[in-house]
């Protein structure tokens, strides 16, 4: 385990006095009560500590931030909801731009769109539209950072009727890394607004983003549990019903312990069309409960804000966790086998195995229409390994091989290997990855590494990682 980087060993009084001539000065935390509450992240693992934490209220507070690292030469890092897995908000003896005091949600029901600050978080954007009979595109958890979840794609149940998260911002305020303030969407900046759709927060500082609401504030949803002794056939038949689902339908499926502690396969279903449909005892939401005898079965209408809470629940915030990821076409017998084997060999009740659908109108936009870098359908794969912390307090995302936790989800990550796709979903890769980092953005390397090279040629900004190499940004407008 590496010790962690403490605040106060590194602040200048320079770079303290500078921010303090732009922001309030009990905005600019370096040790004390409020500092703790800043760096407390999701994961309990991550031991990295920044110099100095900026408690952002303002778009120029921002500004002032970027500016007073670049001219102190600290490296800087943007905190939005604090769920990354590596604990990217923070960079050891770096500047934190923290948003989450930016979580303002404005909501505009004529034209079904929502302007959200840099901090908002999901269940902030989702609470707020479905009071006016609308929702976003989110994930899976209410936790998670808006913004953050969007620039990095958006994987979510809502994904076969109206694509990614990122399929959906409209536009957004960057601060740059000269620190300067720009709004871009499709008709302004862009490059910059192509590379934010999937590209992830390495370019600016995404102080607020405008996003598509859709009119569906209550979906059919719940959790389906089967005993592992039924995954072959379970798995086998799920196959084939997420390869023929309609758009309305969207299905995680996974693996997960039980209310009695021994791995279950999961099946949570969102359907997000017609609820008389959905609902229906012969449609296609409950019939996911007949195919096999459940150990829990709880599906019916529910607000996609409780939806989200339900998940936040599972995973609460302060254990200790480490994620990998992969991309498959499909949970072939072989690929079902590997993670069969591995949910049964759990080593810890907190863990879990998770594959989510890329399919319908994920599926329909050109691949060079934003830096997403996969348009086909697929399965995206969750390697989640969770363990309380006081044992085995690995870092978020090595270890030194003697955790039991981190060695499971290494040996699992390295079985799926010969079944998958290169690349993966970038909000998920990590360092340890530099292969899969390398092949995320396929055809959309070059122009990405432009953009990046354009806006930020001295990478300021590093957030999700982006592939090696170099581009020449030439007279590339952003």
């Amino acid at each position: 385990m590496q010790s962690p980087t403490h605040a106060r060993d590194a602040v200048s009084t320079a770079l303290l006095d500078e921010l303090r001539s732009h922001v309030p000065a009990d905005r600019v935390l370096t040790d004390g009560p409020e500092y703790a509450r800043a760096v407390a992240l999701f994961n309990a693992a991550v031991d990295v500590r920044p110099s100095v934490v900026v408690r952002c209220a303002t778009t120029t507070d921002v500004q002032a931030g970027v500016r007073a690292s670049r001219n102190h030469g600290v490296p800087l890092s943007v905190r939005g909801g604090g769920h990354d897995f590596w604990g990217r908000a923070f960079r050891p003896g770096g500047l934190v731009l923290d948003l989450t005091d930016m979580r303002k949600v404005q909501i505009d029901k004529h034209n079904r769109c929502a302007t959200v600050g840099g901090g908002a978080l999901s269940s902030d954007v989702v609470s707020a539209a479905e009071r006016v009979g609308l929702t976003a595109v989110t994930g899976t958890a209410g936790a998670v950072g808006m913004v953050g979840l969007t620039l990095g794609g958006g994987y979510g149940p809502l994904i076969g009727q109206f694509g990614l998260a990122a399929d959906n911002l409209l536009g957004a305020e960057v601060v740059l890394a000269d620190g300067s303030r720009v709004n871009t969407d499709a008709g302004h900046h862009p490059d910059l607004f192509w590379a934010l759709r999937g590209g992830g927060g390495n370019f600016g500082v995404v102080t607020s983003a405008r996003i598509r609401l859709h009119p569906v504030p209550t979906v059919v949803s719940g959790t389906i549990l089967y005993p592992i002794a039924q995954s072959a056939g379970i798995l086998a038949d799920l196959g084939g019903i997420l390869q023929h689902s309609p758009d309305e339908l969207s299905v995680d499926v996974g693996f997960i312990p039980g209310p009695d502690g021994r791995p279950t396969v999961y099946v949570a279903p969102t359907w997000s069309g017609d609820l008389a449909v959905g609902d229906a005892e012969d449609g296609p939401v409950r019939a996911l409960a007949r195919l096999g005898t459940p150990v829990l079965a709880k599906v019916g209408p529910v607000a996609r804000s409780a939806a989200l809470a339900a998940t936040d629940a599972m995973f609460p915030p302060g254990r200790m966790g480490a994620i990998r990821t992969r991309t498959v076409r499909s949970v072939s017998s072989s690929v079902a086998t590997v993670l069969g084997r591995a949910a049964q060999a759990f080593t810890s009740p907190f863990s879990a195995i998770v594959w989510h659908q890329f399919h319908g109108a994920a599926t329909r936009p050109p691949l060079g229409s934003t830096a997403f870098g996969r348009r086909e359908p697929h399965l995206m794969v969750e390697l989640i390994s969770m363990w309380e912390s006081g044992r085995n307090n690995d870092h978020a995302g090595r270890g030194d091989g003697g955790s039991p936790h981190l060695r499971w989800l290494e040996e699992l990550h390295t079985a799926l290997e010969p079944f998958s796709l290169p690349g993966g979903y970038v909000n998920f890769l990590g360092p340890e990855t530099p292969d899969q980092v390398a092949n995320s953005y396929g055809p959309n390397t070059h122009r990405l590494l432009a953009v990046k090279s354009a806006v930020d040629p001295d990478s300021v900004f590093a957030a999700t990682p982006l592939p090696p190499g170099t581009a020449d940004a030439g007279s590339m407008p952003v």
